[in-house]
């Protein structure tokens, strides 16, 4: 009796280490997911536009869980935090016509209308091209007449209304970037590899949701 007894405690102490391992395997993965848009406010990001004279708050506003950006005056809103290597996810659409916009990666401070940056663009049509901006390099931009990269494939955007995704993998000095699923650009040796994540207000209305990124190395 008293063997078995000391059996089955050895069991249960296995079984609680070894739930408890899974517990930290799982609270791991998910510090390592950062949640950049919670839905509910913007106040960890910071806001800048070309006309000064205009509210932030009028242009980028929330509704319904979503983040909308009304395109006019041209601007930003920019992480406060910096980061480095990660994988990045953004969904977003044209509510009502397809225009312009663009997630601003690896951006630098301080805070200028045109940063020293590297844009996934979100252009309809060019969805996954790079643009080199204020003096960020990447090898892929052989010519230097030019801030663009062009993407690799045929677009892969959906229809106004609809939501596309963006995700961005953000590795050393590399960046790679799928849109909808599709492989759309690479960009090696570039010549920065942390800053603050922005989205663009430029052209029309435009809305984000599930913003966040996955740190790769923790």
């Amino acid at each position: 009796m008293k063997t078995r007894f000391i059996n089955f405690a050895a069991i249960l102490i296995i079984i609680v280490l070894s739930t408890s391992g899974i517990v930290k395997a799982q609270d791991k993965k998910e510090n390592n997911k950062v949640i950049l848009f919670n839905g509910k406010d913007l106040s960890n990001w910071v806001f800048k536009l070309k006309d000064s004279s205009v509210d932030p708050s009028k242009v980028f506003t929330i509704k319904d869980g979503t983040i909308h950006i009304a395109g006019d005056p041209f601007g930003y809103m920019r992480t406060k935090e910096i980061y480095s290597d990660y994988k990045l996810h953004v969904e977003w659409r044209w509510p009502v016509e397809a225009s312009n916009s663009g997630v601003f990666i690896h951006a630098q401070q301080p805070d200028t209308i045109w940063l020293k940056c590297v844009e996934c663009q979100l252009k309809a049509g060019s969805a996954g091209d790079f643009v080199c901006m204020n003096g960020a390099e990447m090898n892929e931009r052989t010519d230097k007449t030019k801030p663009f990269v062009k993407k690799m494939a045929e677009s892969s955007e959906k229809p106004v209304g609809e939501w596309n995704t963006m995700d961005v993998v953000c590795k050393d000095n590399t960046i790679e970037v799928t849109v909808n699923g599709v492989f759309q650009n690479k960009a090696t040796n570039v010549n920065l590899n942390k800053g603050s994540i922005c989205l663009q207000s430029e052209g029309k209305d435009v809305e984000f949701k599930n913003v966040f990124l996955t740190k790769l190395n923790e």
